[in-house]
């Protein structure tokens, strides 16, 4: 959902753990048959599809055009629109709304929460996990190390949006989402492609640190990331390789529900009735 191209074959190809993690927030999504559920944030669509499979009607929607070529190539039978966050036009037409690994990339969380509300009907939910807290801290303070060897100021470059739990909930508050059942859990993840993993990561997420380095130094630089890292998690004692190859993640996962009504009772006093009240 960042500004920029996204690379949607490296995505497919390396990060296969974006998909493969959100098991739990698809089974508390628990998608009906006949439903309409809209994806925020679908990517190449994979989970849209898996979601497809209740019998559910999913329409997924992404910002990236090549996400969206993507998926529409991989999954024609689905329905795929080119569709800023911040700008949702849907109104009253899902009986849910679902995200995974999306919303962290929107700093500007109250459009996107206010666009989800509108789109719900009358009791429906939102169900969503993303990137909270402290996410992945340890690789943005190796990088932001990195660029400073360079010389390079990491000033304006984190395009991420992690908030806690408080912050996100009262901001679905706000919009009349009422929170049933939130949490911030790490969850160590292992990243593809072995010894070059966090090389790999950093090319495919870290795209606004990158473009700061000179194509020329960028080996030199993944390898001073690595350097920071790796001193980050073991202070004083040599470096090891597992740093290249684990992220540890910081989730939220998040379901809340637009109440179908607001019912106020207002207090009868006993004696109202016999005083004609």
């Amino acid at each position: 959902m960042a500004a920029g191209k996204w690379n949607a074959g490296l995505y497919d190809a390396k990060h296969a753990f974006v998909w493969e993690k959100a098991k739990g927030v698809v089974e508390l999504l628990a998608a009906n048959s006949g439903e309409r559920i809209l994806d925020v944030g679908c990517g190449t669509g994979t989970l849209t599809a898996e979601i497809a499979t209740s019998g559910a009607y999913v329409v997924g929607v992404d910002r990236s055009v090549e996400m969206i070529d993507e998926a529409r190539k991989k999954f024609p039978q689905l329905r795929f629109e080119l569709c800023d966050a911040r700008s949702l036009p849907f109104s009253d037409e899902f009986g849910a709304v679902f995200s995974n690994a999306a919303l962290h990339w929107i700093p500007e969380a109250d459009r996107v929460i206010q666009g989800v509300a509108r789109a719900l009907r009358p009791g429906g939910r939102f169900v969503a996990e993303f990137g909270g807290k402290r996410n992945v801290q340890h690789v943005v303070t190796a990088i932001e190390t990195a660029l400073a060897e360079f010389g390079i100021s990491a000033n304006g470059a984190n395009p991420w949006y992690y908030p806690s739990v408080a912050e996100y909930g009262s901001l679905l508050e706000k919009h009349g989402l009422e929170v049933r059942e939130a949490a911030l859990f790490e969850r160590p993840t292992k990243l593809e492609d072995g010894e070059r993993g966090l090389q790999v990561w950093i090319t495919m997420f870290g795209e606004t640190f990158l473009r700061r380095v000179p194509p020329n130094q960028r080996n030199h630089f993944f390898r001073a990331v690595e350097r920071a890292a790796d001193s980050a998690s073991r202070p004083g004692k040599p470096q090891r390789s597992s740093i290249k190859k684990f992220a540890t993640t910081c989730r939220v996962r998040l379901y809340s529900g637009k109440p179908t009504c607001y019912i106020f009772l207002p207090y009868r006093h006993p004696c109202a009735r016999r005083l004609g009240l």
